[in-house]
């Protein structure tokens, strides 16, 4: 991996932790738009809520420096370049200011969802996930001034790409995107979302499946080593659904991911798989959430985490079986690679289970590279750095493999590992 120094901007004058938090709501507070309503409820909200710290035990690992330490203003990301979309995609560019619908002629089984539907619907699966307290959920509902929302009616055969680039200017880019999948209905999304500065990206994802539907979903982020990144991807899904999320994030001074999944009635099927990098002195976080509401649930969750330098990497998996969700089928495994004794790995696969007709299982591994392994390719005449390469790639393609065949414009490993052009 590329090591990478952290160097943080120094925030506003006068402005601490809280100061940050005021400065920015002040900008954000202006406005009539759509969401002007839920800003404004959020920012009360958000202005009562303590930024997290060490003493609260989801934030206990992760050091918000990088966070506080941004420019508490709105970010308006000038365009990039960007590869050629795959065969078969369409993409939308996400600014955080523009509607992406415009000029777009939505495929077949996509719809927009505006007026009171919006308004009937918005923060409905983060309320039923329990996400509509956290702190990065209240950030981004106090500072988004506009959100992608779409109904999903049948089979959509185009993937839909949703691509986001912060930039190398300073500021907040808040997205935010809904998604509501009808009975019976299909759907491939990749999010991408990258910078180049000192910036953060906050993200808030809101998908509901109806009976029977399918969502495979990607979300390759790709950072810089002064730029945040929070995602929330809240899942509400209902009997015979399906959800396939994969992720992979890497390069960010401070990227943190939580999925939170609920199995309304049960006899649903969720599957989870990620990957994060850590290098340098930056932090990858990534806590999950998988509830079961009804019997006959299934679940499979594969977490991968690689720490180089003085890089820092946390998993924490909660998975929750109570008394109703009887015959859930779950499995959870963290395996996480670590390349530098300064690095550190902190990972908590957990389980709490009430039912008592189940069949459940976790595991975590931490390990380096194997010595045979690196011998054996060296003995093939390949040399030391090369041989740990391989291995590393071999290891992290398990997860990216899984991404959705769009994301290979995107180069996932080498941009990940800040390699691209290389």
């Amino acid at each position: 991996m590329v090591a990478a120094s952290l160097s943080t901007p120094t925030a506003a004058a006068g402005a601490g932790p809280g100061g940050w938090v005021t400065a920015l709501l002040a900008e954000a507070a202006s406005g009539a738009d759509a969401l002007a309503a839920s800003r404004e409820r959020a920012a009360q909200a958000l202005a009562q809520t303590p930024l997290p710290t060490r003493r609260d035990e989801a934030w206990r690992f992760t050091d918000l420096a990088p966070l506080t330490g941004l420019k508490p203003s709105l970010l308006s990301p000038a365009p990039t370049a960007q590869p050629e979309p795959a065969g078969g995609s369409l993409r939308l560019t996400l600014n955080g200011h523009s509607d992406p619908l415009a000029g777009i002629n939505l495929p077949a089984g996509l719809e927009p969802i505006s007026g009171d539907g919006l308004s009937e619907s918005l923060g409905q699966v983060l309320a039923a996930t329990g996400s509509a307290g956290l702190w990065p959920v209240l950030l981004n509902g106090a500072t988004a001034q506009n959100v992608l929302a779409l109904r999903v009616r049948g089979t959509v055969a185009t993937t839909l790409e949703l691509v986001s680039d912060a930039g190398a200017d300073e500021g907040i880019l808040p997205l935010r995107l809904l998604l509501i999948l009808e009975p019976d209905a299909s759907l491939e999304v990749l999010q991408v979302h990258r910078s180049g500065g000192p910036n953060l990206t906050s993200v808030v994802l809101e998908a509901r499946l109806g009976e029977g539907a399918e969502l495979r979903h990607g979300l390759l982020a790709p950072g810089a080593e002064a730029a945040c990144l929070l995602a929330t991807v809240a899942v509400e899904q209902a009997t015979g659904s399906r959800y396939s999320g994969v992720s992979a994030h890497g390069g960010w001074a401070l990227g943190r991911l939580e999925p939170r999944l609920v199995q309304r009635e049960g006899a649903a099927h969720s599957a989870l798989k990620a990957l994060q990098l850590a290098d340098g002195r930056q932090i990858s976080d990534t806590h999950s959430q998988m509830v079961f509401e009804g019997p006959d649930g299934r679940l499979e969750q594969l977490h991968k985490a690689v720490a180089d330098g003085q890089g820092r990497s946390v998993f924490n998996g909660a998975v929750q079986v109570p008394r109703a969700a009887q015959r859930t089928n779950a499995a959870q495994l963290s395996r996480n690679l670590l390349l530098s004794d300064r690095a550190r790995i902190d990972t908590k696969p957990e389980l709490e289970i009430v039912a008592d007709d189940v069949r459940c299982a976790h595991g975590a591994t931490v390990s380096r590279l194997q010595q045979d392994e690196l011998f054996y390719l060296q003995s093939r005449g390949i040399a030391a750095d090369q041989a740990a390469r391989l291995l590393l790639r071999g290891f992290c393609e398990e997860v990216l493999q899984a991404l959705p065949a769009a994301a290979a414009a995107w180069q996932p490993l080498a941009s990940l590992l800040g390699e691209q052009g290389r």
